[in-house]
């Protein structure tokens, strides 16, 4: 499993491990600091072939490496693909990666830090201000404004890379997420030949239940769960 662009490794643990666990799968994931979907890809390939994979995901910028993977290895078993960001050459979505980009080298990461961790807990992207508030620090600023100018940079996978998954691939989208929309899942799920989508409605308080839903969503689109 690949993480997302200046998220972390430890992020993929407390999400996935469970319920890949439960599902009868040991979690492999790593740590990446470049933003960069080629890089991303390639790791994620190296680790799928070390370890003889048959299930092979990632979140947001992970997913999308996940995705080529996946495409490039029809015998495993799915793919997870959780928060994708967008489709093909970036645009608007990946607009915003630069823009908090810009907002670190004007502001600093110390003060970045403290507006997150100042996000009112009721908020409905509260967990995500956690989340970041959690990986950042461990990033030099400068390499974390690298990243995030990497992914803005970076295309999302062609509609021609998602029909050639030819895995069942279970699909996680949030209600309501600016960086992850649902209509970019939906397509997802539209264009690769064998998918489910399931939406994690928000709070997400459990890191847990989007790995339950990736699982829940990769079942159904084998023919194991419910179709509801």
């Amino acid at each position: 499993m690949a993480h997302g662009s200046g998220s972390c490794a430890d992020f993929v643990a407390r999400a996935f491990a469970d319920p890949l666990r439960e599902a009868g799968y040991g979690l492999v994931t790593f740590e990446d600091r470049t933003g960069d979907i080629s890089v991303v890809t390639a790791r994620l390939a190296a680790l799928v072939d070390e370890h003889r994979a048959q299930l092979v995901g990632g979140v947001s910028l992970g997913a999308h490496a996940a995705v080529h993977v996946a495409a490039s290895r029809p015998g495993l078993a799915g793919v997870l693909l959780v928060m994708p960001a967008w489709t093909g050459p970036p645009g608007t979505v990946a607009a915003l990666s630069s823009l908090a980009a810009d907002e670190l080298e004007v502001a600093g990461l110390p003060s970045v830090l403290e507006r997150l961790r100042s996000t009112p807990d009721d908020a409905p992207d509260a967990w995500v201000a956690a989340e970041l508030a959690s990986a950042w620090p461990s990033y030099q600023q400068v390499e974390l404004v690298q990243a995030l100018l990497a992914t803005s940079r970076s295309a999302g996978p062609s509609l021609r890379d998602l029909a050639a998954v030819d895995v069942p691939a279970g699909i996680v989208a949030l209600e309501s997420d600016a960086f992850h929309p649902l209509a970019v899942a939906r397509e997802w799920a539209g264009l690769v030949p064998t998918a489910a989508l399931t939406v994690v409605p928000p709070p997400v308080t459990d890191r847990a239940a989007l790995g339950r839903a990736a699982v829940n969503a990769w079942r159904r689109a084998t023919g194991q769960g419910s179709n509801r």
